[in-house]
């Protein structure tokens, strides 16, 4: 099973929004996923200018976690964002090792 990662880039709402942004990666959404199957760990950085952020999540295996997510979400075990800008999207990109 490749190993890999999910890349998820964003940003606050609103200069207004950062608090809730933050408490929503910190405090709901990070410990909601790595709950999930197959997520191993989240990192989360800022972009140099301070304007965007993003979180680094490890997975065992990109497909499984793909469909683990799916089904957590069609559960209703992921809470859904709160001060997270929504348009544009964040930018969500999945990669898988390449050994």
């Amino acid at each position: 099973m490749p190993k890999g990662i999910l890349f998820v880039r964003s940003r606050p709402a609103s200069p207004d929004d950062v608090a809730e942004y933050h408490r929503w990666y910190d405090d709901v959404h990070i410990p909601e996923i790595l709950a999930v199957d197959g997520f191993a760990s989240a990192r989360r950085l800022q972009s140099a200018d301070g304007e965007s952020f993003v979180v680094v999540y490890e997975v065992d295996d990109v497909a499984s976690a793909q469909t683990a997510m799916a089904e957590a979400r069609a559960a209703g075990r992921m809470t859904p964002p709160s001060g997270v800008q929504l348009d544009p999207p964040p930018s969500v990109h999945w990669y898988h090792d390449l050994t």
